[in-house]
């Protein structure tokens, strides 16, 4: 029977444990590596109702984007979130694989999957550290069927948007929070940039910088990635069963009045 080792390995192979930026937390972070694995579930992060979802399915391992432990944790209790989803895997059996920053810059991971989401094409790295992508769209659009284009491809329950007066050809993207790539962006002649998370400053500054800046959300331009991960999987090990979450989703919306 495959094991969790076997995964985590073969993941890494396609998303290397190199490309992972230095405070980051990757791989095999919750379970036993030697646990035999038949059901998976893919979700981009490992929440309480992740984990009570892939329990009632019966699945043994949980692969997702966002680390379940980004720093050290001092106690696995019911008093913060971390302990009680840590205290979840543990007591139901479920191991966590967890591949972010890694899978970010990877070949066909979360960036080659946004800018492939939104028609980009000849598409290269935005940072120097691999991170984030540039493309051209076929053709030069007006900002307000772009902005169209993104909430439909992405499933967004909103968007946030500066125009800054200019047609959209040559984009940047960033899955999450890119906003430091944006010197980058502008240093690569883009017209667009596509990424989450925005401060007001941050809008206010890329109206300074003449760059159409469009905030998509950070559950929406990583979200993306699950589909690859659940092919890749599905490639390595075509005797397991995989299933993505179906309770994870977008956690707000907007009120509009």
């Amino acid at each position: 029977m495959t094991t969790v080792k076997e995964i985590e390995t073969y993941l890494f192979s396609r998303a290397p444990k190199e490309y992972a930026l230095d405070w980051d937390n990757v791989g095999l972070l919750a379970g036993c590596s030697s646990r035999g694995v038949q059901k998976v579930m893919v979700a981009l992060d490992v929440t309480e109702d992740v984990v009570e979802e892939a329990d009632r399915w019966g699945a043994d391992l949980i692969v997702a984007h966002h680390p379940v432990i980004f720093q050290g944790v001092k106690s696995v209790t019911e008093r913060t979130s971390t302990g009680r989803i840590l205290t979840q895997l543990l007591e139901c059996g479920v191991a966590a694989i967890c591949m972010h920053t890694n899978l970010d810059i990877a070949p066909g991971g979360v960036n080659d999957m946004l800018a492939g989401a939104l028609g980009l094409e000849a598409t290269v790295p935005l940072g120097a550290d691999g991170c984030g992508r540039v493309g051209m769209l076929p053709e030069e659009t007006a900002l307000e069927p772009f902005l169209s284009r993104v909430y439909d491809a992405l499933h967004c329950t909103g968007l946030r948007f500066v125009d800054a007066g200019k047609p959209v050809r040559r984009v940047a993207v960033g899955g999450g929070a890119c906003w430091d790539y944006h010197g980058d962006a502008v240093e690569k002649d883009c017209d667009t940039f596509v990424t989450s998370d925005l401060k007001y400053h941050d809008f206010l500054e890329a109206k300074a910088l003449g760059v159409n800046v469009i905030d998509a959300g950070h559950f929406p331009t990583e979200d993306v990635v699950c589909a690859q991960l659940m092919c890749w999987l599905a490639e390595g090990f075509p005797e397991l069963k995989i299933k993505k979450s179906e309770t994870h989703r977008e956690v707000f919306s907007y009120f509009k009045k």
